[in-house]
């Protein structure tokens, strides 16, 4: 078992290999734009877990991925190459889903927001339902206790 610094250490390091080389790696014009994002090692340092998120639309998506995966032997060559450590981990590629639940949360906050104005709006018109006193006065207490 690897030291846990140890571990970040590494897959710091792989995560700036992977971003600075994938367009000369993936060699492909159809490749979109793609971030990587995060990368996770596991403690005994044979496993790397690479997160990544492609700019662009569905279809753009799915022809980044295809892309990584058909190249991803190489992307492990290249950071066995890189890192200089006895063991190259094995690397999974992994679609971020970041910017979904972003974009999740800013149309929940919007709905939010518009609820919160309607009920303002609303609020704002209302009036009461009884009098604007509700509590009864007797009329000897309503002229005051100099009314005498």
């Amino acid at each position: 078992m690897a030291d846990p610094a140890r571990a970040r250490k590494i897959a710091d390091r792989i995560k700036e290999v992977i971003a600075a080389n994938l367009e000369q790696v993936v060699k492909d014009p159809d490749l979109g734009f793609v971030t990587i994002t995060d990368v996770r090692v596991t403690g005994d340092l044979q496993h790397a877990s690479v997160f990544y998120t492609v700019y662009g639309d569905d279809d753009q998506r799915a022809t980044s991925t295809r892309l990584l995966e058909e190249n991803r032997g190489k992307l492990r060559s290249l950071v066995g190459r890189q890192l200089g450590i006895r063991l190259t981990p094995t690397l999974e590629l992994i679609p971020d889903a970041l910017p979904e639940n972003a974009s999740h949360l800013d149309d929940v906050l919007r709905a939010a927001r518009e609820r919160d104005e309607q009920l303002a709006a609303r609020s704002s018109q209302a009036t009461y339902a009884g009098e604007a006193d509700p509590y009864r006065v007797a009329k000897d207490e309503a002229a005051g206790p100099d009314a005498e």
